[in-house]
């Protein structure tokens, strides 16, 4: 039985991470085989190539190099990691997927839309998560944790205040016209009950509910 695909997305600072690793080691307490990547990166390759795409000396890129580095480093985890997790019916958990470039170089860099969809459902052999949990967050929010954090900003965190506000709204467009894959939560509340809401979600996915949201 093929595994499930599930992508956690949001804007910086909206706590992805937190989440992915917390539903990572709730579905390990119930013996539910599961894989937590990340992306850019999750391979020796795409590790390599997200050095370079979150470089912040690395500000001469153009958009469209910057498209292909990260449909290249998707490339190599969809097809060295993602499908064979599946294919052995393990869940997955992917920090940003596809909807990352989308948001963040068609509406953020104001890119082509169609091409950068294009390129990446050739890196992903058109692979769709199954549920995408869209973590929303006012932008003035997403800095304070940022700058809480402590830690250098890299070459996309650094993009200015606009970019990050389109990339917000992005986020909210590509969930209007999927609702059937998103689930759009509210990355202010408190992270506990950020995640009774996946794990809400997730029994009735998971149980085949079709009163998803």
């Amino acid at each position: 039985m093929r595994g499930l695909l599930i992508t956690l997305e949001g804007p910086e600072g909206a706590g992805k991470t937190t989440q992915a690793l917390r539903l990572k080691a709730y579905l390990e307490a119930r013996k539910i085989p599961v894989i937590h990547t990340r992306e850019p990166g999750g391979t020796p390759i795409g590790d390599r190539i997200r050095e370079i795409l979150l470089d912040p000396q690395a500000s001469e890129m153009s958009l469209r190099a910057e498209i292909l580095l990260y449909a290249a480093s998707r490339a190599q985890l969809v097809d060295q990691l993602i499908r064979p997790a599946l294919k052995a019916g393990k869940t997955v958990i992917c920090d940003r997927y596809v909807d990352s470039s989308i948001v963040y170089q068609a509406y953020g860099a104001e890119g082509d839309h169609e091409e950068v969809v294009e390129v990446n459902r050739m890196a992903t052999g058109a692979l769709v998560p199954d549920r995408t949990y869209l973590l929303d967050l006012p932008l003035e929010e997403g800095d304070r944790r940022l700058k809480e954090r402590g830690n250098r900003k890299d070459r996309m965190e650094l993009k200015e205040a606009a970019f990050h506000q389109r990339v917000r709204e992005g986020f909210l467009k590509l969930a209007q016209k999927a609702p059937e894959r998103f689930c759009v939560l509210d990355a202010t509340e408190a992270p506990d009950q950020v995640f009774q809401r996946i794990t809400g979600d997730l029994t009735k996915l998971q149980h085949g509910g079709s009163d998803l949201k």
